[in-house]
């Protein structure tokens, strides 16, 4: 019978209580305490050179976002109808809180509220959701929205236009401030109703470059059509209330709040034929006309909110496709 002799070192490891598995983390941490200083240093400044990176170059991003959101804003007009004016019983409402009342044949609505409160606003919506409600005049949840919202124009918004407003509305202060409810007629105060408007009347197309244009001229189309959205005031509407396109910018004796708004396009009778681009520009800065006579009713908001806030260039561009509008 063979005899086995024991090793000292099995005996005296055996004899020890079994060790508990390591995560693999521990292990690395272990390696990190027992390295070399110089290798720790290398860890801890590569971990700062990220930490800048992620917290600097977005930053940088999000800021010229902002500020390039901030100046479509004012090109697109938004301040103007989202934000209540003084009245005669009340003061001014708060910047973008809405509230503001706009009569129409089919009742009074009301603009909402589109800080970024989270439940009073739009704080809680993503990029995508402003986008579908500009380009589609949709909701969060799949609610249509009525056409006094002037999806109908702004669907013809660049996408990356829509991304940096919505950048910069989520930069402004936030209100709470509930939305009223509109006032309309019985016969449209169903919302599917707005599906089958949009059906009938809502054309999708995307702004297309006319080839055959300068760049001036597209710009100031894109500015008008698409933006500005100068249509949806000054041009005819139907008994639906859709505009009707093939009467662009001709005018319309009952625009809103039953306000008579001029044509603006190139007739001398009616329009703005007679006025040179430079005076349609300076009217655009100041709302001086050729016959240094101010501009009056919407039209000073529209100028202070918005137009005066264009670059000189922009405004340029406006009156070069304005100009360029033949009589209807």
């Amino acid at each position: 019978m063979s005899h086995v002799i024991p090793d000292p070192a099995r005996a005296s490891a055996s004899s020890r209580s079994p060790r508990t598995a390591q995560p693999a983390w521990a292990d690395r941490v272990r390696e990190l305490a027992l390295a070399p200083t110089w290798v720790m240093l290398r860890v801890i400044l590569r971990a700062l050179q990220l930490s800048l990176l992620g917290a600097l170059v977005p930053a940088h991003a999000q800021s010229d976002a902002v500020a390039r959101g901030e100046y479509l804003f004012h090109a697109a007009g938004c301040a103007t109808c989202h934000t209540r004016p003084e009245g005669d019983d009340a003061p001014a409402g708060e910047a973008l809180a809405g509230g503001r009342a706009l009569d129409t044949p089919f009742g009074r609505f009301y603009s909402p509220n589109i800080t970024p409160h989270p439940d009073l606003g739009i704080g809680r919506w993503s990029a995508e959701d402003l986008w579908r409600a500009l380009s589609e005049g949709v909701g969060p949840g799949g609610i249509h929205y009525y056409p006094v919202f002037p999806y109908t124009s702004y669907t013809r918004m660049r996408r990356e236009d829509s991304d940096a407003i919505h950048a910069y509305l989520m930069s402004v202060q936030p209100h709470a401030v509930p939305n009223r409810k509109h006032e309309l007629a019985w016969y449209v105060r169903w919302r599917f109703a707005n599906r089958v408007w949009k059906w009938l009347f809502l054309d999708q197309e995307r702004f297309v470059l006319a080839p055959d244009k300068d760049a001036a001229w597209n710009r100031g189309a894109y500015l008008v059509d698409a933006l500005g959205h100068c249509g949806e005031c000054h041009s005819l509407r139907n008994r639906a209330g859709a505009v009707q396109r093939e009467r662009h910018l001709v005018g319309n004796p009952e625009g809103p709040d039953g306000e008579s708004v001029p044509s603006i396009r190139s007739d001398g009778e009616d329009g703005i034929g007679d006025w040179s681009r430079s005076e349609i520009a300076t009217y655009l800065n100041s709302g001086e006309d050729p016959d240094f006579d101010f501009a009056g009713g919407a039209m000073v908001e529209v100028i202070e909110d918005n137009t005066s806030r264009l670059s000189d260039d922009d405004r340029n561009a406006i009156a070069t496709y304005l100009k360029d509008l033949p009589p209807l």
